[in-house]
């Protein structure tokens, strides 16, 4: 497979997993406003200060986030995203912003997060469902994606809808503990729901064979996706390494 140029930011985050990324995968680097090769395969970390836009004008690219699981710690305050620390995984999505669960994966990766698997909740009442940012609501246009969502739930439940965002006061644990399903348009928290024995729904077409909305009220967890999801995201000294391009590259 062809190594990406590494696209950088001025930002923090960005240069950090560009630059631990370009490491391992021994890619060159270059700054977003200096790349006019758009023919190249790119990799790079958000989709703010310009990346979005710079993907949407290659033929293929790495997108690096916050992984699925043991993500690094965050602090949402007065509508800003802080990262306390980058101990946590990244996930790196070739050609898409997040990985669709498919595959046959083996389980080591999985065991090695020590992650609490709660049973599925049988009892919940409400459905979560949780707004994407106004970034995503562009990035995906689905500007009104909340009650475009509720009308087709309504098609199928009649059970109390509770719309959640990472601002809301209302912890998304506290939710969890009594919720029946959880929707989104492609959050990673839907898995955290899953989790906690949560069953959950996605709308964008990568995530609909996790589970399909017309089924919410025979609702099912299919946790083998989670050994896939295991195998696409990394810590930062895996991907410094080279560990997670050797993997990814194949």
């Amino acid at each position: 497979m062809e190594k990406p140029v590494v696209i950088y930011t001025d930002h923090i985050m960005n240069r950090t997993l560009c630059y631990n990324f370009a490491k391992g995968a021994g890619s060159p680097m270059c700054h977003i406003n200096n790349f006019r090769d758009y023919n190249r395969t790119i990799a790079t970390y958000g989709v703010l200060r310009g990346t979005f836009e710079l993907i949407k004008k290659v033929n293929n690219f790495f997108y690096m986030d916050h992984g699925y699981f043991n993500q690094s710690k965050r602090e949402f305050i007065n509508n800003r995203t802080n990262v306390v620390s980058m101990d946590g995984y990244f996930r790196i999505v070739y050609n898409n912003f997040i990985h669709n669960g498919e595959g046959d994966y083996p389980n080591d990766r999985l065991k090695k997060l020590n992650l609490d698997i709660v049973d599925p909740n049988k009892l919940g009442n409400y459905i979560i469902l949780s707004e994407p940012s106004e970034t995503m609501k562009k990035i995906y246009n689905k500007p009104n994606w909340v009650n475009d969502t509720k009308k087709i739930l309504k098609t199928y439940t009649d059970r109390q809808l509770i719309v959640h965002n990472k601002f809301s006061k209302e912890s998304l644990d506290d939710l969890l503990k009594n919720a029946w399903a959880f929707v989104s348009l492609q959050s990673t928290a839907g898995f955290k729901a899953m989790l906690n024995g949560v069953p959950a729904y996605f709308t964008d077409h990568s995530l609909m064979n996790v589970a399909n909305l017309k089924d919410i009220e025979n609702p099912i967890i299919d946790y083998k996706i989670f050994n896939n999801l295991a195998y696409g995201q990394w810590t930062l000294d895996e991907i410094s390494s080279g560990e997670a391009w050797e993997s990814i590259s194949k």
